[in-house]
């Protein structure tokens, strides 16, 4: 659900992901149209924090697109383009655990469970998944989501880096708010194809799977979990997708609103 899952991140007001969240931009932007009483923003120390942190973040998925460019460039061809960002998207995106952290603290004002759910089911693709079922790296899928993944990540730590410094340019607000209409279908895609590529592996060697009888009297089919996982994508992606649908009408449309009275 990793992809689905930045959807909503930032929706709680600053984000799963950090900084000033999609619904950060949103909240900001209904409470200057009813005149409502702002929000507290994080500190001084805190929000230069937040401003290196999505910065260094920004940076980390743009290394991630040139990495890929080059290779195909290279290579002349898109197949087993993983390999030639494997370890800056497992570095990146294992680091996005720090925004976990931020919540937890109360420098970015998202709820903890939401964003460790929606930061997990990255990381969990990424490393239980990706890493630990070889024979998937050279698939096609991985590619779908890596690109889905490195073209939300550059626009949305962007969106939060600007939101941060209260000078966000209306071309990025656009992107965050309309791009994802095909990157989030596209990276669902390349993760469900990605599991479901690595079910005959994970079975054939019983990867993560406990057995019984041990002395813990417990079993675990890791098989069967990676099955769960891709049926939970039906009820919730629709949710996180026609969520953020109703974001981007309240946002852009009060956007353009402002312009008019201006």
């Amino acid at each position: 659900m990793a992809a689905a899952a930045a959807a909503a991140k930032g929706n709680g007001g600053g984000g799963a992901r950090a900084g000033a969240g999609a619904g950060a931009g949103a909240g900001a932007a209904a409470g200057e149209a009813g005149g409502a009483r702002k929000k507290k923003g994080p500190g001084p120390l805190a929000t230069a924090y937040l401003v290196i942190y999505n910065v260094v973040m920004t940076a980390g998925w743009l290394v991630i697109a040139v990495g890929l460019v080059r290779a195909y460039l290279a290579k002349g061809s898109y197949h087993s383009l993983y390999y030639s960002i494997e370890k800056p998207l497992k570095f990146f995106q294992t680091g996005a655990l720090l925004e976990i952290l931020h919540c937890a603290v109360g420098i970015v004002p998202s709820s903890v469970v939401l964003t460790s759910f929606q930061v997990m089911s990255r990381v969990f693709l990424i490393w239980a998944v990706t890493h630990s079922v070889k024979e998937v790296q050279s698939e096609d899928s991985v590619l779908l989501f890596v690109i889905a993944w490195t073209i939300t990540e550059i626009i949305r730590y962007s969106f939060y880096t600007f939101s941060l410094l209260n000078h966000l340019p209306y071309l990025i607000k656009w992107a965050r708010y309309t791009l994802f209409i095909v990157l989030y279908p596209m990276g669902v895609s390349g993760e469900l194809l990605t599991i479901y590529a690595a079910l005959p592996f994970v079975r054939q060697a019983g990867l993560y799977s406990i057995s019984l009888p041990n002395k813990y009297n417990f079993s675990f089919d890791y098989y069967a979990f990676l099955i769960l996982i891709m049926i939970s994508y039906i009820p919730i992606f629709p949710q996180l997708y026609f969520h953020m649908i109703h974001q981007r009408r309240k946002v852009l449309s009060h956007t353009e609103e402002h312009k008019k009275f201006e």
